[in-house]
């Protein structure tokens, strides 16, 4: 990885700029990729509970395959991390998003659980979207002549992170529209095609400065010119990469965001995975709503659930990222289980849905942000994917807890109370225990 150097004596060159039209060009495309990779995600457990009634699954079974397809994206996403700092950040997008197609269309040809597991094992490639983007776009944010985006990247890096509540929104619309007509199968197959247009869209994007310069470092290594390289490192200011980044985010004053917030990860995506990706699921058994409203109420709460990007945003700019995270979290968690113990009839469970999905997902727009500002520049995309990386061990760790849960005969209300509502509550409180972080490092 490229970082900054040391060296006291001045850089004399400088990265190419990349103009303002290709910008925001990446900046439109990385969030529709994410709007269609969250869109695959969330399809599968919008859909499920057609799924188990077409292969006639009791309810801790569906559990345990989500349980069994968190596992398998996990092993995924680790995987796509390494391959993409060898493939390049352009390459690594289309990838990405290629992965997406793939899955989808392999879910349409399902036939058994385990066939299931498999293919959506592989939206793992799509669910790597997210840390793909941060690095992409950090990276051009950096050198961009769009002073404009420059200035306010924060924010809008929340727009392209708004794409979660979007992808979920729009997978919910996407059901209510097709399935009567095509089906879950058909429904799957449908996804694949705006993927496969993003996908080309990326091969016009430029590759990075910054990944361009480390390739040709590595080249003169590879060619037998050490002496070579540092020269050409030292000119742009950089070191080559000697130090081990994966030891450094657990090091001084790394160490404890690194611990703080991949254990926040882990437990917010207790809420994640019962809320957002089995929302469907929760309002049918939980609270007795009918599949066909499910999706309609779904496509309401989730629009709200985009405002609550934006709003985090925001407020992450003027009164600290860790403190909006931690108030959004804690509030999130109260208003489920409100929703879950005291609310009855269409209104009150939309009203009390809508804003607990405002406060779980909005706090990521401010998430992903304050991730980068915890550590320096040689450990930055180590450290991020390091804790994005807890997401799925906290699903797995949800889907198998719900899954004894109901097996033993628990009611879905009381399910989603101790694993969603309690789980969101106590990542909102965890994060406190993180170090304040005042300022961005340029």
């Amino acid at each position: 990885m490229t970082t900054v150097s040391s060296d006291p004596v001045a850089p004399t060159r400088r990265l190419p700029r990349i103009g303002v039209r290709p910008t925001r060009k990446a900046t439109a495309i990385a969030f529709f990729a994410w709007v269609f990779a969250v869109y695959d995600y969330i399809l599968f457990g919008t859909l499920l509970p057609e799924i188990s009634d077409r292969f006639g699954w009791s309810e801790e079974r569906a559990a345990l395959v989500s349980t069994l397809i968190s596992a398998g994206t996990a092993i995924v996403v680790l995987g796509v991390g390494p391959l993409v700092d060898r493939l390049g950040r352009r390459k690594g997008m289309i990838l990405t998003v290629s992965g997406t197609a793939l899955a989808s269309a392999a879910s349409a040809g399902t036939v058994n659980a385990g066939y299931l597991v498999g293919a959506r094992s592989l939206g793992g490639i799509g669910l790597s979207e997210q840390s793909v983007n941060t690095t992409y776009l950090n990276e051009i944010y950096a050198v961009t002549e769009d002073e404009a985006i420059k200035k306010r990247r924060g924010f809008v890096y929340s727009l392209v992170q708004a794409g979660w509540p979007t992808g979920t929104l729009v997978a919910a619309a996407f059901v209510a529209v097709f399935l009567p007509l095509v089906g879950w199968r058909g429904c799957f197959l449908l996804a694949t095609f705006p993927a496969v247009v993003i996908a080309l869209l990326r091969r016009g994007l430029p590759e990075t400065p910054q990944f361009e310069l480390e390739q040709r470092l590595r080249r003169l290594r590879r060619e037998g010119k050490p002496d070579e390289a540092r020269r050409v490192a030292a000119e742009y200011g950089v070191d080559e990469g000697s130090s081990a980044p994966l030891l450094e985010i657990f090091r001084g004053r790394a160490r404890r965001n690194t611990l703080v917030l991949s254990f926040a990860w882990l437990a917010n995506w207790f809420g994640i995975q019962t809320f957002s990706v089995l929302g469907t699921t929760v309002l049918t058994k939980a609270k007795g709503v009918s599949f066909a409203n499910s999706l309609v109420l779904f496509i309401v709460i989730n629009a709200v659930a985009f405002a609550g990007y934006l709003f985090h945003g925001w407020a992450g700019d003027r009164f600290g990222r860790r403190n909006v995270i931690g108030c959004g979290w804690i509030l999130s968690g109260v208003l489920f289980a409100l929703m879950l113990t005291v609310a009855h009839g269409t209104v009150a469970v939309v009203v009390l849905y809508s804003l607990g999905m405002f406060f779980l997902v909005g706090p990521y727009a401010a998430m992903l942000f304050y991730m980068g500002e915890c550590y320096d520049t040689r450990c930055r995309a180590t450290g991020t994917s390091f804790i994005n990386a807890f997401s799925q061990p906290g699903a797995i760790a949800a889907g198998a807890i719900a899954t004894a849960m109901l097996a033993s005969g628990a009611h879905w209300d009381r399910t989603a109370l101790l694993v969603g509502a309690v789980g969101t509550f106590l990542s909102g409180f965890v994060m406190f225990a993180a170090r304040r972080v005042d300022t961005v490092e340029a």
